[in-house]
């Protein structure tokens, strides 16, 4: 009787500890070896690292081998055409810093001209000025006045621009800087030549602001 009540007792289940950190140490398990269910799934698992890695390996091999895969006639013809390549880039450079060198010195040789253009304009509208003291100036008004020390400042101003004045008497004529107002027959003039400077003149360097106005001596006929 006492066996039959051992055999109607259930039989408690079994529980595996399956996890691979151990709760209370924190350490890791050992790997079951007794072909449990734990070395089965260890062993079915997939390995994604290993298969990435190979994977990376056989990209990073690969244009190695494309490479070593080439013929010598086919480097040749990759390394002549890197140097033409280089040479035609050499080319170009050398092209734009001529270009450049070439428009630098446009600009300043525009730049130049027009500040030329720019002093001649503004020196020209002062010369009724200028000739006003000189007139003034001809006639003894200037001499003890305030005014003589503004004419002095004035033409030194103007000598710093490179104002020259044109129109000399007895100089030959030239009716490219003088202007003819009056012909005076003279009985030992060889030639025409300036006889009375009426109004002076005046330059800055080869720009011609103003002719002179003179009278000129003429041979008498």
């Amino acid at each position: 009787m006492a066996k039959d009540k051992d055999d109607n007792i259930p039989e408690e289940p079994v529980v595996r500890d399956k996890r691979r950190i151990d709760p209370e140490t924190g350490d890791v398990r050992p790997v079951p070896t007794d072909g449990g269910e734990g070395a089965e799934a260890e062993a079915s698992a997939p390995q994604p690292d290993a298969e990435a890695g190979a994977s990376r390996e056989e990209v990073r091999e690969a244009p190695v081998e494309a490479a070593d895969g080439l013929s010598e006639e086919d480097l040749a013809l990759l390394d002549q055409s890197a140097q033409d390549i280089a040479a035609e880039l050499r080319q170009d450079l050398q092209r734009l810093q001529a270009e450049y060198a070439n428009y630098r010195r446009r600009s300043d040789r525009e730049r130049e001209a027009l500040r030329d253009v720019v002093v001649a304009e503004v020196v020209k509208g002062l010369l009724p000025a200028l000739d006003d003291l000189r007139r003034a100036e001809a006639h003894g008004d200037l001499e003890g006045s305030p005014l003589a020390i503004v004419a002095q400042k004035l033409r030194n101003g103007f000598d710093r621009f490179g104002l020259t004045p044109i129109g000399e008497k007895g100089e030959p004529f030239d009716p490219a800087v003088h202007e003819a107002i009056a012909q005076l027959p003279t009985p030992d003039a060889e030639g025409e030549t300036v006889a009375d400077v009426v109004e002076l003149g005046y330059r800055i360097g080869e720009r011609l602001l103003r002719p002179a106005k003179v009278a000129v001596a003429v041979p008498q006929s």
